[in-house]
């Protein structure tokens, strides 16, 4: 990967789902491009410092990256509070999240130093919203789900927000999908990953699986105890050469002195 390079960082407003304004935070690296894009697709805590931090991460290697509030609609108050509503509501809508998620994509792609590529990262709530975007959105090139809870959600789970399993959506995934999960983790645990698998084989799926020993349920998050430095090293080293393969060569600090 690339050493560090400069970036810029902004809040912009994207037209969601229904028309609605949402907010979302953009990082760029400082290149005339052409580069990649990622949007991020933040956890249940929801659109959170780290979820940011993600988002600079990916542009610090050279990616465009762009992560929606997905909780905009659930008003003022902090995290936790608006956090509490979604819950309260029964979460969000699927359709709406789609709707949020292909206006982050189409920012990208409208951006002069896209190279016309475009991936996905989700982490927990996150990661099933990406496996479902994987199969649903336009111009995806490669999606990437982080311990994505919920997506073998048995008929007796769904609603009328979530009205159809994730899993049942695997004939329509569009692009290549990257699964990071730990051997740890209660939701998805490794049954559920195995079924998950077995599905993707199934319909001929091009994707891969990598399973981590000792690491739980959200073991990227450095500022929490479940946090796994080894595992979370080697699991990103995997996104970044996923990323690559499927979307293109990130920007350079070559071309960012370039640009300077």
């Amino acid at each position: 990967m690339p050493a560090y390079i400069g970036l810029t960082t902004k809040i912009v407003a994207l037209k969601g789902h229904d028309g609605v304004t949402v907010d979302a935070y953009l990082g760029t690296p400082d290149t005339q491009g052409p580069v990649p894009g990622v949007v991020v697709i933040h956890h249940m805590p929801g659109w959170d410092e780290w979820s940011m931090e993600v988002v600079r991460r990916l542009a610090h290697h050279g990616f465009a990256a762009i992560c929606p509030n997905l909780h905009q609609r659930g008003g003022e108050g902090t995290l936790e509070e608006i956090g509490q509503r979604v819950r309260d509501a029964g979460g969000v809508n699927d359709a709406q999240y789609m709707g949020d998620l292909q206006a982050a994509v189409d920012e990208l792609l409208a951006s002069p130093i896209s190279n016309g590529k475009v991936g996905l990262i989700g982490f927990c709530s996150g990661g099933r919203i990406c496996y479902i975007a994987a199969a649903k959105l336009e111009n995806v090139d490669a999606a990437v789900d982080c311990w994505g809870g919920g997506v073998t959600n048995p008929p007796g789970k769904l609603t009328d927000l979530r009205p159809v399993a994730p899993i049942d959506m695997t004939p329509d995934i569009k692009c290549p999908l990257l699964g990071i999960f730990g051997n740890d983790d209660e939701n998805p645990d490794p049954a559920q990953v195995d079924a998950i698998e077995a599905e993707l084989k199934k319909h001929g799926k091009t994707y891969e699986f990598h399973r981590y020993d000792g690491a739980g349920h959200g073991f990227f998050a450095w500022e929490r105890p479940n946090y796994r430095q080894e595992q979370a090293v080697e699991a990103w080293k995997r996104v970044f050469a996923f990323y690559e393969k499927h979307l293109g060569a990130p920007a350079t600090v070559e071309a960012a002195v370039a640009h300077a």
